[in-house]
């Protein structure tokens, strides 16, 4: 199953963003919050099967992100089925 972003709400300090499935069927979320120079990522994916492949699109996208304020922290706290998942924020140099 191939999963993408889809927005829901976007504000330059703010995003939410619905994680759909081929179908377009919502299959879970993903939010950031910007506050000066730190930002706040959450979010959760019902699906376990799908767990590299939401890895592999928030990584980019929350670097991506991270790039707008060299100085930014970034914390985040994301589910997959239920179980706590571990994205790289690592800015590349």
């Amino acid at each position: 199953m191939q999963i993408y972003f889809s927005p829901e709400f976007l504000r330059e300090d703010a995003q939410v963003l619905n994680v759909v499935d081929d179908k377009n069927k919502a299959v879970g979320y993903i939010a950031f919050l910007m506050e000066q120079k730190k930002m706040y990522v959450y979010g959760q994916l019902e699906d376990e099967g799908v767990e590299a492949d939401f890895k592999d699109l928030v990584e980019p996208y929350l670097q991506g992100l991270a790039k707008l304020k060299p100085d930014l922290e970034v914390y985040s706290y994301l589910t997959v089925g239920g179980k706590k998942v571990d994205v790289s924020s690592e800015k590349e140099s």
